[in-house]
C-alpha cells in the first residue's frame, strides 16, 4: 500500500509575532517542530505499512528549513519526503494551502491513502484535510480514532463524531484525518538518523506544478484575509487566602458567586 502523510513544521512555542500587515506568523528564529497531530497520522502510516507492506511518503509545505521535520519523519520510519517550497505559496490561507498541497500531491505518483492530523497547533482550523480532498476529488473521513480493518479495496474506520461513535467503510483512494486516540507514536530513532543522514527530501516549488496560475497560490489565492490583530490580554491578577477550610470555602463560594460562575 502506498500511503502519504501530510506533516507540518509549526512553532515550539505559543508566544510568536504576527505580522500586522499580512496577518501571518512571524517564523524567523522561532524554533520549531513537528506538528503534534501530525505524529499520530505518521505513526499510523507506520502501523498499516507493517501489517500490509508497502511505502510511506510525508510531505509538508513551508521555508526550505521546514525540511527538517521531513528528516524527523524520516527518523520514525518514513521512506520519501517531499517539501513543497516558494515564495509565491506564502501568507496561504486553509483553502491555498489545501490547493498547493493536493498540486504537491498530484506530482507525487500512485497513492492508496493520505493521512492528515486532525488540525494544525499554530491554525487550529482542521480544514486543510477535507479540503485537499474535494480538490483531489477523493472521499475522506474526519476525526478517526482507530483502524477498525484494512481490506484490500477499502478501510473501516471508527470516527469520533459531536454526538456519537461512528463506523465506517471508505474506499482507496481516500484520505483520513486522525485523532490522538488512535496511536501512541514512536520516537525517532538515532540508528535511523546515521542510516538517513544523505537521504534527499525533494523539493518542489510551482514551477513544477501542472497548475501554475499565481493567482491560485499564496496571498493571491487566499479569499480570507485578517482584518484585526491584536494580542490576547495578560490577567496576572491573584489574591492569597489564608484561613480554616470552612473559611476559605466560604470565601471561594462568595468569590464565584461575584463572577457569576456560580
Amino acid at each position: 500500500m502506498d500511503i502519504l502523510v501530510c506533516i507540518k513544521q509549526v512553532p515550539e512555542t505559543s508566544k510568536v509575532e504576527v505580522d500586522p500587515v499580512t496577518g501571518v506568523l512571524k517564523r524567523d528564529g522561532v524554533d520549531s517542530k513537528m506538528n503534534p497531530y501530525d505524529l499520530y497520522a505518521l505513526e499510523t502510516a507506520l502501523r498499516i505499512r507493517e501489517e500490509v507492506g508497502g511505502t510511506v511518503k510525508v510531505i509538508s509545505m513551508g521555508p526550505p528549513q521546514a525540511a527538517e521535520v521531513i528528516r524527523e519523519a524520516y527518523m520514525m520510519g518514513a521512506d520519501e519526503g517531499v517539501l513543497l517550497s516558494d515564495r509565491k505559496f506564502a501568507g496561504a490561507d486553509v483553502l491555498a494551502t489545501s490547493y498547493t498541497i493536493s498540486q504537491g500531491v498530484r506530482q507525487m505518483g500512485h497513492i492508496d491513502l493520505i493521512l492528515c492530523g486532525k488540525q494544525t497547533t499554530d491554525g487550529d482550523t482542521a480544514q486543510v484535510g477535507p479540503e485537499m480532498a474535494e480538490y483531489l476529488a477523493i472521499p475522506h473521513i474526519a476525526n478517526a480514532i482507530k483502524i477498525e480493518e484494512l481490506k484490500d479495496k477499502s478501510i473501516v474506520v471508527k470516527m469520533d463524531m459531536p454526538n456519537t461513535v461512528e463506523v465506517a467503510e471508505i474506499q482507496f483512494p481516500c484520505l483520513l484525518t486522525v485523532e490522538k486516540e488512535i496511536y501512541q507514536p514512536r520516537l525517532p530513532s538515532y540508528k535511523k538518523k546515521l542510516e538517513i543522514k544523505d537521504r534527499e527530501v525533494k523539493m518542489l516549488s510551482l514551477k513544477n506544478f501542472a497548475d501554475q496560475d499565481e493567482k491560485r497560490y499564496g496571498l493571491n489565492g487566499s479569499p480570507t484575509q485578517v482584518e484585526r490583530i491584536f494580542p490576547p490580554a495578560v490577567n496576572t491578577d491573584k489574591e492569597i487566602w489564608n484561613g480554616s477550610g470552612a473559611e476559605l470555602a466560604d470565601k471561594l463560594t462568595a468569590k464565584l458567586k461575584k463572577s457569576k460562575f456560580i
